[in-house]
């Protein structure tokens, strides 16, 4: 059997996983998480099947959006540790097979950025272009913030100049002027940083507020372009790094963040397929999901789809109409403290599913059986839980359960000097922790450690070509991977009541003179032949991955 070379597209089947320096593991007591700690906690995540550690911003701020609002991009907040601190994590990482890419957050500094400071001083400072200004009064805009509880326009007055800078998100952090070249210089320069000291890319912030070019006087040319720019930088400095991007817009628009040759972004956050995930939920129906999966454009083979469950921000659901949204909100978010923005939810899956053990592990199975490659957020692994009580997008970013202990081993601090409070109630530490859950042979933690080795024994599932298969219930999702000579056929049941789902082999599925169908969650295995019939049965919430390979000497799986 013919064997593609992957080893130069890592990230077609990688397994990415998400964490915030300051609430992952405090390594001196201080109440805040820190590389150290972090660093300590990496075999952790080798052990589970991480692939690539993606890390939130680490960078010196003022802490005014959970370090969004950048003042240093060749920096490390004193509270995380040193450079030497970053170095350490990185290498320690590759030691144990696992890549680290960081957050890129160029759209907007800090306005306590030196940049700004300069910029603001007076209209003929050198760094006056670095920022977008106005010097009439701006339009009503308040329709395009991002934060709307927050902000009332995109236009903030600097009282010392009398003129208007812009920012898509909040006043304390102005947008740069990407058509500036001295500011595209100075974000290769932070960038080239950051690779030289061992990143394998980055995942870039806001990317098409980063590319927008409207409201700079004078600017012309496709912003694209300089996409394309920041790509071919990338890869002179190495040539399998990522650019996974954020990118919230429906299908048709977010498809030219590819680029028409492969030459843009590397990967792009599938938000469409996500919110949809959730509708099919709410309505224990499959289809909402399965027309999106139809509907996802095709893209070049260098490129990638990343999957996600929830991220760090938001469960925003601001593609959805406004009917189906309230289905959701009404079936995992119906109190209002639950809600953030009217678009979206601050929750975490275990508690919207109400801790159901069988239907939280099948989203996670079809998160992994889904065409793409599957990123999680911290704690995940485990089933945390969010603290409501935490203002907007800061209730899912809750320190690490690592114990039972009263600061969930995360800090040797007591609870009341930790950067963050604790989960609360039903999924506080005392019930969801790493240490009891590798105890214990049935946990979340355990399935998702098993889902993550088969996922990553499964190139159909990152490199395959993807397609439905037809069922008479509406509540199954059916589809299929191929790659090569193997196909993986998958099956998970949305809805509250068990089903069985017949699928017959054509000449096509199964190799000349026959093929071995293994299943490969229930480790079973049968001789099959060109027009037998699968029966596959899925209990309420079931999941089902079955392989039709061609008969090899030595296979395991």
């Amino acid at each position: 059997m013919r064997i593609t070379d992957t080893s130069d597209l890592w990230w077609k089947n990688a397994v990415i996983y998400c964490l915030d320096i300051e609430t992952f593991c405090d390594s001196n007591g201080d109440g805040i998480g820190d590389f150290a700690g972090a660093a300590q906690r990496l075999d952790y995540l080798a052990e589970l099947g991480v692939t690539c550690v993606w890390l939130m911003p680490f960078y010196p701020s003022p802490q005014r959006d959970d370090g969004y609002d950048v003042v240093d991009f060749y920096g490390v907040d004193e509270r995380l540790g040193t450079l030497g601190d970053v170095v350490e994590f990185i290498r320690t990482a590759k030691d144990r097979g696992m890549r680290v890419i960081a957050d890129l957050v160029v759209n907007h500094t800090s306005d306590e950025h030196p940049w700004f400071k300069q910029a603001r001083s007076s209209k003929d400072n050198p760094y006056r272009d670095f920022y977008v200004w106005r010097s009439d009064p701006p339009p009503d805009t308040s329709s395009e913030v991002v934060f709307p509880d927050q902000e009332n326009s995109i236009w903030t007055k600097d009282r010392k100049t009398g003129e208007w800078y812009l920012h898509r998100f909040y006043s304390h952090q102005p947008d740069l002027n990407v058509a500036n070249p001295a500011v595209r210089d100075e974000i290769a320069k932070a960038m080239g940083f950051w690779m030289e000291l061992g990143l394998s890319g980055f995942r870039v912030d806001a990317v098409p507020f980063f590319l927008e070019t409207e409201g700079i006087d004078g600017h012309t040319g496709d912003p694209h372009d300089y996409l394309r720019d920041l790509r071919r930088f990338l890869l002179r400095r190495s040539g399998d790094a990522v650019l996974l991007g954020e990118v919230n817009l429906p299908f048709e628009q977010q498809i030219e963040f590819f680029g028409d040759a492969a030459d843009e972004l590397t990967m792009q956050f599938d938000f469409v397929t996500m919110q949809q995930m959730y509708l099919s939920l709410a309505r224990g129906d499959a289809r909402p999901l399965a027309h999106t999966l139809t509907d996802r454009p095709g893209i070049d083979p260098d490129s990638q789809w990343a999957t996600f469950v929830r991220n760090h921000d938001e469960l925003t659901l601001d593609k959805l109409l406004d009917s189906e949204r309230q289905e959701v909100f009404e079936a995992f978010g119906p109190e209002k403290n639950m809600q953030v923005y009217d678009r979206g939810l601050k929750r975490r899956l275990p508690p919207m599913l109400d801790g159901d053990p069988q239907r939280i592990r099948m989203v996670y199975s079809l998160l992994f059986s889904l065409p793409g490659t599957p990123v999680l957020f911290y704690g995940e692994e485990i089933g945390m839980g969010e603290n409501l009580a935490a203002e907007g997008r800061l209730a899912v970013r809750t320190p690490m359960q690592w114990t039972h202990e009263e600061s969930a081993g995360f800090s040797s601090a007591p609870p009341g000097k930790l950067v963050r409070p604790l989960v609360e109630g039903k999924f506080a530490q005392d019930s969801v922790n790493v240490v009891d859950a590798r105890r214990d042979p049935t946990s979340l933690l355990g399935f998702m450690g098993s889902l993550i080795r088969r996922y990553r024994e499964c190139p159909e599932l990152g490199w395959g070509s993807f397609s439905l298969i037809d069922t008479p219930n509406p509540a199954v999702l059916a589809h299929r991977c191929d790659w090569e000579e193997n196909s993986l056929f998958l099956f998970h049941n949305f809805g509250a009541e068990p089903t069985e789902v017949s699928v017959k082999l054509k000449d096509g599925d199964v190799p000349d003179g026959g093929g071995i169908l293994t299943d490969l969650l229930q480790d079973t295995m049968a001789d099959i032949q060109a027009g037998d019939e699968m029966q596959v049965e899925l209990p309420a919430y079931g999941y089902r991955w079955l392989r039709v390979q061609v008969p090899e000497v030595g296979r395991l799986w």
